[in-house]
């Protein structure tokens, strides 16, 4: 009886449960489709080549490789931007106008099972390509505002950050590609002895050093922006504090000011992220219902030099949050019943025309 049990880390979704899934993902989808993005849908296996350590997304060893007859490597896909860029540079390699795609999709991630995290996981995801603008990056975080809304959710934040910022730190400590990905991880984990261990011994500048150990701490409301500045005088970290600030008086057009805030020690475990990263955060879950940020420099590894910003809905994370804020409706099955006995002719002309109305309906045999 053990094959009839769902594999660890993978589960069944049914009755009322589907049901507030597919409303809540509804929602989301024509919010999407509302700010004229157009949905795509792209293969659940592709090439090992697709996502790559080259592509800067997860670890070769948290995928579901397999081969088909050829001896080519697949892998059930970890994650759905990279698939996207190629496509863009497939299918748009001549377009110059902003190319807005959207998707809902299934992700596989092999990790380890002790931490209990879900190993397929739904996403609902918009990409904006051919736009280096700061205003599509004030349209990312505004549709990711209005998506939140819509779903009910009043209590949340979406903290954004720079992966630039830290990479022009990173640059100007002369840190190898290895220092740089300790650092990261240290940096995300926020565990300073890790940062020391890399940076004590390096031949850095003060300054560069002491903005490297500050990153975990740089957190907080817009207006604190200018204080952190002052940590720093390169320039590219600059530019990219400059961003920020103009972006937040974008968003303030939008109305979104509110549930603002920054984090500049909050990097993604995604190294192709080049500029503006965020993430949605809510009661009922300590994970993310959303993240995002851009990515530059990803197309043009698949042939085309196209600028790009994309976000993620989590939704088993969004799910979750939403039933413990108590915030999904009650949505009852408004199935009609026909039954039919004696005359199931006259029963299927009456389902017939429940359902040219509009109206769900099933034949059910009485009980006689």
């Amino acid at each position: 009886m053990q094959l009839l049990h769902t594999p660890e880390g993978v589960r069944d979704i049914y009755n009322d449960e589907c049901r507030k899934r597919t409303y809540i993902s509804n929602i989301l989808q024509n919010t999407i489709e509302l700010f004229g993005f157009e949905q795509i849908i792209t293969p659940t296996f592709e090439f090992f080549e697709v996502f790559s350590a080259e592509r800067g997304t997860v670890a070769a060893s948290d995928m579901y490789k397999f081969f088909d007859r050829d001896g080519n490597t697949l892998v059930l896909r970890p994650d759905i931007t990279p698939a996207v860029a190629r496509c863009i540079a497939k299918y748009y390699r001549d377009e110059t106008q902003p190319v807005r795609l959207f998707y809902n999709g299934n992700t596989f991630k092999n990790g380890l099972e002790l931490r209990g995290d879900l190993k397929e996981t739904t996403q609902i995801g918009a990409e904006l390509i051919n736009d280096p603008s700061v205003e599509g990056d004030a349209e990312m975080i505004a549709l990711t505002c209005e998506c939140l809304k819509n779903t009910g959710l009043k209590d949340f934040r979406v903290e954004i950050g720079d992966a630039g910022f830290f990479k022009a730190l990173a640059e100007e400590a002369g840190l190898t590609a290895d220092e740089i990905e300790s650092l990261r991880a240290s940096v995300i984990d926020k565990n300073t002895f890790g940062m020391e261990d890399i940076l004590e011994n390096k031949s850095i500048s003060n300054e560069t050093k002491q903005a490297l150990y500050k990153l975990p701490e740089l957190f907080g409301n817009m207006q604190s922006l200018p204080d952190v500045k002052k940590i720093t005088s390169n320039a590219k970290a600059q530019k990219a504090l400059d961003r920020l600030e103009e972006l937040f008086e974008l968003l303030k057009v939008y109305g979104c000011e509110e549930y603002i805030t920054f984090d500049l020690g909050a990097l993604s475990k995604y190294e192709y992220y080049t500029g503006i990263t965020f993430s949605a955060f809510t009661y009922g879950t300590g994970n993310p219902v959303l993240t995002g940020g851009r990515y530059d420099s990803l197309v043009s590894q698949f042939g085309k030099d196209a600028p790009a910003i994309g976000l993620a809905f989590l939704l088993d994370e969004l799910m979750a949050a939403l039933s413990r804020q108590k915030l999904l409706p009650e949505l009852k099955d408004e199935t009609e019943v026909v039954e039919y006995g004696d005359s199931y002719e006259e029963a299927v002309k009456k389902a017939t025309e429940l359902r040219k109305s509009g109206i769900k309906c099933k034949l059910v045999k009485k009980n006689i």
